[in-house]
């Protein structure tokens, strides 16, 4: 095993027994990521919901599933992409994470980053648009699509997969056309 498998096997582990927050006490399993350690492409959602809780695998519901199906069609590998989520343990009703629970996570999620040492960190949907940008005028609706630098590091919003699942429509404009061609800038960006 090499060195960054090692060091994300090891924290994935010290993730695995954090009692920071009470999340920990109800979840089936640790949530920690999906994809390749040496992706160029790190996604990061909010929360596991219940298919996550019990797999352990982020973005394996009907969202993750939309999400992957557009990300294949459009001709992303496996190995283009490690997902993880903005806390590791699955809220109460799917509820949205506190900020208590964020911030006991973030070590986690901070260290997660430095690891993987993505080109470009996609911040899927607005918990996790706010996680990394402060600002609380901006919305997922005018951030997506956006490139952000923050400390030497690119960030691009886009919409939340589950909100797709709302909208059916593919025309110009509509959510699904608008995170398709997000999907595409990025697909360039790591070219």
């Amino acid at each position: 095993m090499n060195s960054i498998e090692a060091k994300h096997d090891k924290l994935k582990n010290q993730a695995n027994k954090c009692t920071k927050c009470a999340l920990h006490k109800n979840r089936d399993k640790l949530v920690f990521y999906d994809g390749c350690l040496y992706a160029p492409i790190m996604f990061i959602g909010e929360a596991p919901g219940k298919n996550e809780d019990e797999t352990g695998i982020p973005f394996i519901g009907r969202a993750g599933q939309l999400l992957r199906k557009f990300m294949f069609e459009l001709g992303f590998k496996q190995e283009d992409f490690y997902i993880a989520n903005t806390i590791k343990c699955r809220p109460p009703k799917n509820r949205k994470p506190q900020r208590e629970e964020k911030a006991s996570c973030r070590e986690f999620l901070e260290k997660q980053i430095e690891l993987i040492n993505p080109k470009i960190i996609v911040l899927v949907g607005a918990t996790a648009l706010e996680s990394f940008i402060d600002d609380k005028k901006l919305t997922i609706t005018k951030a997506r699509g956006r490139i952000f630098d923050i400390k030497g590091r690119k960030f691009i919003p886009i919409f939340h997969p589950s909100y797709l699942l709302r909208y059916h429509s593919t025309e110009a404009g509509q959510p699904r056309f608008l995170f398709k061609q997000d999907l595409k800038t990025i697909k360039e960006l790591i070219k």
